[in-house]
C-alpha cells in the first residue's frame, strides 16, 4: 500500500490530468463552435460556447465512479455545453444586430454574451419629474416588444436609474415609478408580463459622474436587461 503523502501526490497528478483534458476538449470545442473568424462569424457565439464547455465539463466531470467515467461524463457534458452556450450567443447576436438596425441612435445596445442591455436615456423618456412614457419614445419601445416577441425564451429587467439631485427616497421612488411605465409599454405592446420584472435603482448605480451636467444626464436612464433563459 501506497504511503499517505505519496497516495495525495497521485490523487492530485490524477485530477490534474482529468482538468487538462478536460480543458483540451473544451477548448477544441469552443474553437469549432465559433467558426472560422470569417465575416459573418458572431463574434458573440464562441464566447457563449466556451462558457457553455466549460460549465459542461466540471458538472459532467463530478458525475461518475471511477476516473475514465468522470472523463467521459466531463467530454459529453463539454459537448453539450458548448453547444447550448454557442446557441445563446448565437441569438444575442442576432437580436441585437436586428434592434442595432431597426431602434434610434441615442439608444446604447450592450451584448456581454450573456446578456443584452438595451438603454434609453430617461430625457428622451420622460419630461422632468413625469412618469408617463413620452410620445417620441414609444416608438423605440414598439420596436424593443416586437424583438422579445421575437425572441421569447428570455426573462427581461426593466431597471431605472436617477441622478443624485434631489432626495435619495425620492429619486428611488421616481425610477421605481419610471421602470414600471417602460414595463407597461412593452406589456402594451404584447410582451407576457411573466418574462418582464420592474426594478428601481434610484442614484445607487450611476455609470459616470453626479458632478457634471454630462454625467448626471447619462445616470438618467432606464437599462433594459434580457437574459436567455
Amino acid at each position: 500500500m501506497l504511503p499517505g503523502p505519496m497516495k495525495r501526490e497521485n490523487h492530485m497528478i490524477t485530477l490534474t490530468r482529468l482538468n487538462l483534458t478536460l480543458a483540451t476538449a473544451a477548448l477544441a470545442l469552443t474553437t469549432a463552435c465559433a467558426g472560422t473568424g470569417g465575416p459573418n462569424d458572431n463574434r458573440m457565439t464562441g464566447q457563449g460556447a466556451a462558457i457553455g464547455a466549460g460549465l459542461g465539463a466540471l458538472a459532467g466531470a463530478a458525475t461518475g465512479d471511477n476516473k475514465s467515467e468522470r472523463i467521459r461524463n466531463g467530454l459529453i457534458g463539454a459537448s453539450l455545453g458548448a453547444a447550448a452556450g454557442a446557441t445563446v450567443g448565437n441569438a444575442l447576436d442576432k437580436q441585437e444586430q436586428e434592434l442595432r438596425n431597426q431602434m434610434g441612435g441615442n439608444v446604447g445596445i450592450v451584448n456581454n454574451g450573456q446578456n443584452l442591455t438595451v438603454t434609453l436615456p430617461q430625457d428622451i423618456l420622460f419630461a422632468t419629474n413625469s412618469t408617463t412614457v413620452s410620445a417620441s419614445a414609444q416608438g423605440n419601445l414598439s420596436t424593443l416588444a416586437q424583438s422579445l416577441q421575437q425572441y421569447p425564451n428570455s426573462t427581461v429587467n426593466v431597471i431605472g436609474h436617477t441622478d443624485d439631485v434631489g432626495a435619495a427616497s425620492f429619486n428611488a421612488d421616481l425610477s421605481t415609478r419610471r421602470a414600471q411605465s417602460v414595463a407597461s409599454v412593452l406589456i402594451a405592446n404584447g410582451v407576457s408580463s411573466a418574462r418582464i420584472r420592474s426594478i428601481g435603482r434610484g442614484e445607487d448605480q450611476p455609470v459616470a459622474t453626479n458632478l457634471t451636467a454630462e454625467g448626471r444626464q447619462q445616470n438618467r436612464r432606464v437599462d433594459i436587461v434580457i437574459t436567455p433563459n
